[in-house]
């Protein structure tokens, strides 16, 4: 990797100007956000300076951060923790605008290597704490802040089953406020669908746990300290009837009777604390 002095490194003359939004890295970016979904290299667009500066510090690996021309303090604060060997591009305010999907951009955005991970792995992490299974979750602000609890309480990692929200939506990435870069996920596709990770679950002697608004055990009866794995489902229909019979366990969180049921965001952060405090006790 060439290196750079520190006057080098945060130096304007760095950035390569772009003019046209038919340059390959610029069309990447915009075609990455527009799908929600990893280029053919295996990217993922991320925007704004506190996710760009979580995903230095978590270790991606970047391909090219483009930067806002009225951006300026921001080339200053982000080229010298950025490597020689990144392309650092330099857009126009409209061509900026006109890629990321945010309505007040702040002014960069970046393609960075998505981290891949399998279910093994995710075993092989059990200590840490419970896998969960995400079937159906559409919101991305609710996934965005499951990763972030479940890398604040501990867990194996997360598996996102058919119908779920993609993990490469903006609002997810900035709603999980980095820990999507730190967290194994896992695509359930990757894994051969919903059947194929109950079997692999099961013959590791993995608890089932589901999760419900209204019917169950207390979640501080079930045994959340154990190798588990727990189920989130759609926030309005939960999980699906085939799934709920197949589980070891279903179990609710109790609160007020006006209350007709919690955010599924907040629903699987206490689930994920109480299975923290088990572990701890």
């Amino acid at each position: 990797m060439p290196r750079l002095s520190q006057a080098q490194a945060g130096s304007p003359e760095r950035l390569r100007r772009i003019e046209g939004r038919h340059n390959a890295l610029v069309k990447e970016l915009r075609q990455a956000f527009a799908h929600a979904d990893r280029t053919a290299a295996g990217d993922c667009a991320i925007e704004g300076l506190r996710i760009a500066e979580e995903a230095i510090r978590s270790g991606l690996r970047f391909r090219a951060v483009f930067f806002r021309q009225s951006a300026q303090d921001l080339h200053a604060r982000l080229l010298p923790q950025i490597g020689a060997h990144v392309e650092t591009l330099l857009l126009p305010d409209k061509l900026f605008d006109a890629a990321v999907p945010t309505e007040s951009p702040q002014g960069v955005a970046a393609l960075v290597r998505w981290k891949e991970f399998s279910l093994d792995d995710l075993l092989e992490r059990l200590q840490i704490g419970p896998i969960l299974v995400i079937a159906g979750l559409q919101d991305p602000g609710n996934l965005g802040t499951i990763l972030r609890s479940a890398e604040a309480f501990g867990s194996a990692g997360v598996v996102l089953g058919e119908g779920t929200v993609s993990p490469f939506n903006a609002k997810v990435i900035r709603a999980s406020a980095g820990s999507i870069f730190r967290l194994p996920v896992v695509l359930g596709k990757a894994c051969g669908g919903l059947d194929a990770i109950l079997s692999k679950l099961r013959a590791q002697s993995v608890r089932l746990i589901a999760t419900s608004s209204h019917k169950g055990a207390a979640i501080d009866q079930a045994k959340l300290a154990l190798p588990a794995a727990v189920f989130v489902g759609n926030e309005g229909s939960g999980l699906s009837r085939n799934l709920l019979t197949q589980v070891d366990e279903t179990v609710a969180i109790p609160h007020s009777p006006q209350v007709e049921s919690l955010n599924a965001g907040i629903a699987a952060s206490v689930v994920l604390y109480e299975a923290a405090r088990q572990r701890k006790r």
